[in-house]
């Protein structure tokens, strides 16, 4: 696997980690919060495991089935993009 992937995802993870966070700090306040379609947007992006710890790590939308049911099918979409990757290097 390249260096800049490798940075790529470590990347991605933190900020969804990030992201994450401050949406639970927002809720908390009842401020302006990050939309679900973003948060999800970053684990679309290969951000989910990022997003699964950040949702274990601050208990943050874990009683909302139906956000769960969208991240878990993202999580199993995103095997296509390594392979997009690899097909794309040959």
């Amino acid at each position: 696997m390249s260096p800049w992937l490798v940075y790529y995802l470590l990347a991605i993870n933190l900020v969804t980690i990030l992201a994450y966070g401050w949406d639970k700090s927002r809720a908390e306040r009842a401020r302006r919060r990050i939309s679900e379609a973003r948060l999800l947007l970053f684990a679309f992006l290969g951000g989910f495991p990022g997003a699964w710890a950040a949702m274990s790590l601050f208990r943050h939308k874990t009683q909302k089935t139906s956000f769960k049911v969208k991240l878990a099918l993202l999580t199993l979409l995103n095997p296509l993009w390594p392979a997009l990757y690899f097909l794309l290097e040959g």
